[in-house]
């Protein structure tokens, strides 16, 4: 039988050697639901370590699959990993929903099955949706906020952080024939191709990226406005991963939208929008 203290040193472990920003607002939670937090998060990690490796893409299906059959073995009450058995207290605690965690996978796996390159808005919010959205309502549920599949915090929330992901990560998803700015935005930019090099190419790049900042821009303020409706005393967490993704956002933005030129939060803006988020509380 697998211990639950060594599973949640594992979940804590992967939370740590990740050096996640959100590991400055899992922090501040108390500690049954900081322990959720974690689990929740090194399950992410280790999905997504299996959707972004560099083995063949069957092999990483498979590696999906692995982890669909550990979900229903786990809510089945027989986890077979260590992160499994770490997410069975805060499942049961928290009363998380299973179609959450399988949609997550399911979005990685959409990611594998076809190259994403300039997909319709539609199916681009439908990915944010499966891949961040999923996470934010698992994590508003750990919080004490019975979150439902269509909570508009978590889906706003979600969305205008992967969004900020994908304008962050435009050359490193190239390198992998991929490319998530949305064919409408392209096209109104004017940027005929939908070949990733080509487009980090285009002159033209900076007013698509601009586009896609202003989606992202009014997901980020439909976020603060369901925090303050709810009580932003309790949603600490998810205020802090908010003001570091706006943060970023508008970092890139001053820079210009040059993919190659990477731009990161530095650690003393982190602790400054974090002790600012404190003193707002």
């Amino acid at each position: 039988m697998m211990d639950a203290a060594a599973a949640e040193r594992e979940a804590l472990r992967i939370v740590r050697d990740s050096g996640s920003s959100f590991f400055w607002g899992m922090r501040l939670v108390s500690a049954p639901r900081r322990r959720g937090m974690y689990a929740l998060y090194a399950f992410s990690r280790a999905v997504d370590d299996v959707a972004d490796g560099d083995g063949p893409v069957k092999e990483r299906l498979a590696g999906l699959d692995a982890w669909r059959e550990e979900i229903e073995t786990l809510y089945a009450g027989r986890p077979q990993t260590l992160i499994g058995k770490a997410l069975q207290g805060p499942i049961a605690e928290f009363d998380l929903p299973k179609a959450e965690f399988l949609a997550l996978i399911e979005g990685m796996a959409s990611d594998l099955a076809t190259p994403v390159c300039a997909p319709p808005w539609q199916d681009l919010a439908q990915y944010c949706r499966r891949v961040a959205g999923s996470i934010g309502v698992l994590t508003l549920r750990i919080l004490g906020f019975p979150a439902t599949a269509d909570d508009r915090l978590a889906i706003a929330l979600g969305e205008a952080l992967q969004l900020t992901n994908i304008l962050r990560d435009l050359a490193e998803d190239a390198r992998r024939g991929r490319l998530y700015l949305p064919a409408e935005i392209l096209a109104e930019a004017g940027i005929e191709s939908s070949l990733p090099d080509a487009v980090l190419r285009d002159p033209k790049l900076a007013l698509a990226c601009g586009r896609v900042a202003r989606h992202a821009e009014a997901d980020f303020a439909e976020a603060r406005s369901e925090i303050q409706r709810r009580g932003s005393r309790s949603l600490l967490a998810p205020r802090i991963m908010l003001a570091f993704y706006a943060r970023l956002l508008v970092k890139l933005s001053n820079q210009g939208w040059r993919p190659h030129e990477p731009v990161r939060l530095s650690a003393p803006e982190k602790l400054w929008l974090v002790c600012r988020e404190l003193l707002r509380r």
